[in-house]
């Protein structure tokens, strides 16, 4: 994503001086700032969304070093920690973000949302405590489907998923929460349900898939659901379904399912060898 930017603020910067019709006559020249440039072309915009998110970690630091009072690049900073998988030191810049006297209500939703990815739990559900109902948003419900879910308020849980699912048109994920939700508590016929449901939205979700092999097995139903899967997915699925069955005392239905694994996928697949093996060791000892 470097060398497009750098192109990109190349151009920028040669249409800047070939819009001046006296180049030349004078000898004093504007200088360009390339903070007021990005502003121009929208490049906070694209840092946030198809950039790769460490480099927009170190766009938006070197932003904030030339402008540190300026929220829309301590937001971006935030942003980019949390896409980039550093939802630690995200943290501290949201709290940075929210003092400042711009922020807003989605500012707290996103606080709340780094806050979860680090499973402070009391530090989320008290952000979105203080965004007014009337922000009625997918992303605000279904953070508080996850903080209810957290406290076991199972009602409150269902209730925000629910909401949420509505309020997106790819609501596969909060699907795929609402089914694990379903599944921590028990409910497998439930889970299973929602598994399928979001698969429907998005056929590519292996997470869904996986979570939806476990519900079935924990039903002892061991066969594979008729779901899209590839020849590794299938050999995935199989592995997992094999391991449910060993953990509920099912051991030649898990050692069968093992092997069909082995022989699914296209490659070698180690964890499923070392796992036969190793209940082949244990039944022969």
């Amino acid at each position: 994503m470097g060398k497009p930017i750098v192109g990109f603020m190349a151009i920028a910067g040669v249409l800047a001086i070939s819009g001046c019709g006296d180049f030349g006559k004078t000898s004093k020249t504007k200088s360009i700032d390339p903070v007021n440039v990005v502003d121009a072309t929208d490049l906070n915009d694209i840092m946030l969304t198809v950039a790769d998110p460490n480099e927009a970690v170190t766009y938006f630091r070197n932003s904030l070093s030339k402008e540190p009072g300026r929220i829309e690049f301590t937001r971006g900073l935030a942003k980019s920690l949390v896409r980039a998988g550093r939802a630690t030191e995200a943290v501290p810049v949201w709290e940075k973000v929210i003092k400042h006297k711009d922020s807003n209500d989605q500012d707290r939703i996103d606080y709340a949302d780094a806050l979860i990815r680090t499973s402070d739990w009391k530090s989320a559900e008290k952000q979105l405590n203080t965004v007014p109902p009337t922000v009625e948003t997918y992303k605000r419900y279904r953070l508080e489907a996850m903080v209810a879910d957290s406290n076991k308020k199972w009602k409150k849980a269902d209730s925000f998923y629910e909401i949420a699912a509505g309020l997106t048109t790819k609501p596969a994920n909060v699907l795929n929460n609402w089914g694990y939700s379903k599944l921590a508590r028990g409910d497998y016929k439930a889970a299973e349900k929602l598994f399928v449901e979001a698969i429907t939205y998005d056929s590519k979700l292996f997470t869904s898939k996986n979570n939806l092999v476990l519900a079935r097995a924990a039903q002892k139903k061991y066969s594979l659901p008729v779901v899209p899967m590839t020849e590794e997915e299938k050999a995935q699925l199989l592995y997992t379904a094999g391991l449910s069955a060993i953990k509920q005392g099912d051991t030649d239905v898990g050692r069968g399912l093992l092997q069909d694994a082995i022989d699914a996928h296209p490659r070698h697949f180690a964890e499923a060898v070392r796992s036969l093996d190793a209940l082949n060791h244990k039944v022969s000892g």
